[in-house]
């Protein structure tokens, strides 16, 4: 099956940056579209972006657009979200996502990154 596994988290101060990496294996995720996802404390999990396969689009939140940046390399199996200009309001535990080539449901997920961001 499918694991991915998220790195890149941490501490940050506010108006700092980070890269949150998510790293697939035991299979590709060709055809696959991934998502990245957060949840503050007492929060639901909430969508932050994701990224297609063919054609590429990514999509983001409002809340994020203009700060963050998801990619991917599929050489690496890896997605990446660059998140600019971090707020406190960012903090959460971040997690990774893939949804197979035409579904709406996401099958995988990863364990999740801590994000903290202070004032």
């Amino acid at each position: 099956q499918v694991q991915l596994v998220e790195s890149g988290g941490g501490l940050v101060q506010a108006g700092g940056s980070l890269r949150l990496s998510c790293a697939a294996s035991g299979r590709t995720f060709i055809g696959y579209t991934m998502g990245w996802f957060r949840q503050a404390p007492g929060k639901e999990r909430d969508f932050v972006a994701r990224i297609t396969w063919n054609p590429v689009f990514t999509y983001y939140t409002d809340s994020v657009k203009g700060r963050f940046t998801i990619s991917r390399d599929n050489a690496k199996n890896t997605v990446y979200l660059q998140m600019n200009s971090l707020k406190p309001e960012d903090t959460a535990v971040y997690y990774c996502a893939a949804a197979p080539a035409g579904r709406t449901q996401y099958d995988y997920w990863g364990q999740g990154t801590q994000v903290t961001v202070t004032s």
